[in-house]
């Protein structure tokens, strides 16, 4: 079944045109539902006809809408970050037979705006030894309208909460459940969804993107999107404990990734954030921190230090936010900007490496 939050702006116009249509009206179609209006008699510039032959068709099946429907929200009282549980696949959001299955978005408050952090893939296959996201198991990818309808389903609820700013979500990052250079394709689509001028209209640089490390989607993504932040998860500065962690550490090796991170930053001019996820006892000792000295020193980087969020299956240990400081000072003294991440939802779950695919997100609303 089409799913219209899919559909690129001249698919979109197309669309209209097979309902016997102006073009035009396919990019005021595209708007109105890019502003998150899911009622079709909601759509005032469309004519009476239009607004019917739609509100018909949705009803027989002809096309679906987004296809995230919000089914459970966990709200951490310290911070106000919310961890959404989204129903995907099946039929529209509204609909309560959806079916499907479910992934975890993340909305976050910071001075400069609110974040959504959202999912790529329904599971994930790069097995990080330290991340949820990969214990369910891989199903399948995300479409570039399943992830943009979790941007539209998160401030729809929002704004019934009350917050009801016109842009209650101004940055985005695709570090939810998944592994986003391993679809490419969509996510791309999905970057260009939200960037497009009759939609969201969000700025590139208020976009990021997160890999493991897959080289060639690297490159790409330099000519692709030269204005979205990217982000590498690092974690280790050696291949045999990269690997250790990151199995996908032993096709695509440290020194190729770093090397293609240096022509990334050659090639946009942008610096790259390198993710470090301190592991009690595995990657937080001074020779850790001596080695980041050596292996990045001159990049154009900014070390982002993340004390583990524990996931209980996988047995590891976060490391003391203390040594995170001492850690991060080690690193600084090398001539490597770092800061420890500011800690958001681990209350709920809904921090760094927690989100997965079987949710500790019950249905419903909660606020802890």
């Amino acid at each position: 079944m089409k799913n219209l939050l899919d559909l690129t702006i001249e698919e979109m116009k197309q669309f209209a045109v097979e309902l016997g249509e102006k073009p035009f009206r396919g990019r005021q179609i595209f708007t109105w539902l890019h502003r998150g209006v899911r009622d079709f008699r909601e759509m005032t510039d469309l004519s009476l006809p239009l607004r019917d032959k739609l509100t018909k068709g949705f009803a027989r099946g002809d096309f679906r809408i987004g296809g995230c429907r919000v089914a459970g929200v966990q709200e951490d009282s310290r911070d106000k970050t919310r961890k959404f549980l989204f129903r995907v696949g099946g039929a529209d959001e509204e609909r309560e037979d959806n079916g499907g299955d479910f992934v975890e978005a993340v909305f976050m408050k910071y001075r400069y705006g609110n974040t959504l952090c959202v999912s790529s893939q329904i599971g994930c296959r790069m097995g990080c030894r330290f991340c949820a996201g990969a214990l369910g198991g891989f199903v399948r990818n995300l479409s570039p309208g399943e992830m943009l309808d979790q941007v539209l389903a998160a401030e729809r609820y929002l704004r019934e909460k009350g917050e009801a700013d016109e842009k209650i979500i101004n940055h985005v990052v695709v570090m939810g459940m998944g592994e986003p250079f391993d679809n490419y394709d969509n996510v791309a689509g999905f970057l260009r969804l939200l960037h497009h001028e009759a939609g969201k209209n969000m700025s590139y640089r208020n976009m990021t993107v997160s890999t493991s490390g897959i080289i060639p989607m690297i490159y790409r993504f330099a000519e692709d999107f030269p204005q979205v932040n990217l982000a590498i998860s690092l974690h280790c500065l050696t291949d045999e404990g990269r690997s250790a962690i990151m199995p996908v550490n032993r096709r695509y090796p440290l020194d190729e990734l770093l090397e293609a991170a240096h022509r990334y930053t050659d090639k946009t001019h942008r610096r790259i954030t390198f993710e470090y996820t301190l592991i009690r006892g595995e990657n937080d000792t001074a020779e850790d921190a001596a080695l980041i000295g050596k292996k990045l020193g001159g990049m154009l980087c900014h070390v982002n230090l993340i004390p583990l969020n524990r996931v209980e299956e996988t047995g590891y240990d976060g490391s003391t936010r203390k040594r995170a400081e001492e850690f991060a000072a080690a690193i600084e003294s090398a001539g490597i900007p770092a800061t420890v991440r500011r800690e958001l939802g681990g209350k709920i779950d809904g921090a760094c490496g927690q989100l997965r695919r079987i949710s500790s997100c019950p249905t419903g609303t909660d606020s802890l």
